[in-house]
């Protein structure tokens, strides 16, 4: 099987990973937007889970992982809800996990483990020995292919960067003791600067912070009424939108169709309708320079800053008025 992805090029999978790719666990996430409710009032913010998916097990591929590995970033997101994080809003988990704690039972809910088992693959093993797979997930603040991924993608996707800058970025990443790490100082800043224009500029732009309001409340009003359950979440986007869209609550209506493209936001501290704060995220990378690994921010007065305005934005939060 031939897979062509937009910012690492084409590649041939094997066929467990082929067969996988092709379970309606997988392809459901061709409709999970990665962005939430963002694509609601903003077209242009479409990537999806499917896209992050693949993207994640190719990244592994390229920096050398096996393909266990591979499987395990494929299979990573394989749990989140309709819109993803828009949930834990809804739910008030501040931890932004709620697709990590019914993993195992998704996982254990689908074919994956026969398939798996009929290519001679561990299931146990490659699903939920997570602490096994350093290149696909480490603890913040440190790098991974996971949070490499969906940075480099939704910043190349939304125009922020170009194909030229990502192939700059992944010839300067290595493997050190299973770690990812980037080889100069100049490309983990280069990093640091666009990560924060991912979590800092996009998870909390005004118009961003709306949606994921609004359609949080709509979300909760819905399963308070009983016109839907949390196991429909474990649908798609549209699926969901339309439960919410034949509604007979007139206040979730309100809320549906007040998500468009038309609606106009501002930050306003003083005057506002909508104080957002994120789950806090911090990225201070390895840096493998002259044989030794250290963090970033130990050789780098602009990163120690990008991490001090980036944590101080995040405990603010975003106050939003609605025009």
């Amino acid at each position: 099987m031939n897979i062509k992805d937009s910012i690492y090029g084409q590649f041939t999978v094997e066929p467990v990973i082929r067969e996988l790719i092709n379970t309606k666990e997988i392809q459901r996430l061709k409709n999970i937007h990665q962005g939430g409710a963002s694509y609601l009032v903003n077209p242009l913010w479409n990537v999806t889970r499917y896209d992050h998916s693949i993207g994640v097990m190719l990244l592994i591929r390229i920096m050398g992982g096996c393909v266990e590995e591979q499987i395990a970033g494929l299979l990573h997101d394989i749990s989140h809800t309709a819109f993803s994080h828009v949930v834990d809003f809804t739910l008030n988990n501040r931890e932004e996990n709620y697709h990590e704690k019914i993993f195992e039972q998704v996982i254990l809910d689908s074919d994956i483990e026969n398939i798996l088992d009929s290519y001679g693959y561990d299931f146990k093993e490659i699903m939920f020995n997570e602490s096994k797979w350093t290149i696909l997930e480490k603890s913040a603040p440190s790098i991974c292919a996971d949070r490499v991924d969906y940075t480099l993608r939704d910043m190349f996707h939304y125009g922020f960067i170009t194909k030229k800058d990502i192939d700059a970025f992944i010839e300067s990443l290595s493997i050190v003791n299973g770690e990812m790490v980037i080889k100069s100082l100049k490309s983990a800043e280069w990093f640091v600067d666009i990560y924060y224009k991912e979590v800092i500029d996009f998870f909390m732009d005004p118009l961003n912070v709306y949606a994921y309001d609004r359609l949080s409340k709509a979300l909760k009003i819905a399963l308070d009424l009983k016109e839907m359950d949390l196991e429909d979440l474990l649908r798609d986007d549209d699926y969901v939108l339309n439960l919410l869209k034949k509604s007979t609550s007139k206040e979730i209506i309100k809320l549906i169709d007040s998500l468009n493209s038309n609606v106009k936001v501002k930050e306003d501290s003083c005057n506002y309708d909508i104080h957002q704060v994120n789950k806090l995220r911090i990225i201070d990378p390895s840096v493998f320079i002259d044989g030794i690994v250290c963090k970033a921010s130990e050789q780098s007065l602009l990163v120690k800053t990008l991490n001090k305005n980036a944590l101080d934005k995040s405990k603010e939060g975003v106050y939003i008025k609605i025009l």
